[in-house]
């Protein structure tokens, strides 16, 4: 797949005090400067960079929930950064997938049920969604935590059933910000194994964020985020 940056940039509003004697006025701060940059088609692709240079306000806009103040994201021949409304509401359910650092798993719901659920808002028959989200779960490794609550699940395994949501759809694009930062070792090794074997299994692109440089040499190219949101390979 094609994931480009074209002269993207992103700004906000400082909101910090101004020095005792300045105007108060609204400083802009950019975050994400004209970059322009072409991702690898596929496989694990990692972000690092100290604290605060931009990388999880990259992470949003690549996944549409975020606009850019300027520049375009295309996805291959879509302009993601375009899209508005229904149309981008629809083209990131279908094609972008989200693993975030909190497994943000609807506690209500068992975990067969917050695997199934995506793609049963996407029009796919209850049975099919619930055989196909079945077939999820063993991949990850949780056959037998099927009719489990969340409270129900460790860590790791939350993580799992928020990977498996994440794939259910089977997007191109897989978008992962800090995946095994609240994981023990043990875990974050599983659920690392996990990803690798699943993107060489679907072919796709799955983009880390992360603070772990340890993780970031694993992966199979990854790239340090400088202030201003250049991406240099390490």
């Amino acid at each position: 797949m094609r994931l480009e940056l074209v002269h993207l940039s992103k700004s906000f509003e400082d909101g910090s005090a101004p020095a005792q004697g300045a105007p108060e006025r609204a400083r802009e701060l950019k975050v994400i400067d004209d970059v322009n940059f072409t991702f690898p088609e596929q496989g694990l692709v990692g972000i690092v960079g100290s604290s605060g240079v931009g990388k999880s306000t990259l992470l949003q806009l690549l996944g549409g929930l975020d606009k850019p103040n300027a520049g375009s994201i295309y996805f291959n021949s879509t302009e993601l950064s375009a899209l508005r409304g229904d149309a981008l509401s629809n083209f990131r359910g279908s094609q972008i997938g989200f693993v975030f650092q909190f497994h943000h798993l609807l506690p209500e719901f068992t975990a067969l049920e917050n695997v199934a659920m995506p793609m049963m808002i996407h029009g796919m028959s209850d049975a099919v969604a619930q055989e196909q989200a079945r077939e999820l779960l063993s991949a990850v490794g949780l056959h037998d935590r099927a009719s489990h609550l969340p409270r129900m699940l460790s860590g790791g395994e939350q993580q799992r059933v928020a990977i498996a949501r994440a794939l259910s759809l089977r997007p191109q694009l897989i978008l992962l910000d800090e995946p095994t930062g609240n994981l023990d070792p043990r875990n974050a090794e599983m659920v690392f194994e996990i990803l690798k074997a699943l993107n060489q299994q679907l072919n796709n692109l799955m983009v880390f964020v992360t603070h772990s440089m340890s993780l970031a040499r694993r992966l199979d190219v990854s790239y340090e985020m400088q202030p201003g949101g250049a991406l240099n390979k390490l």
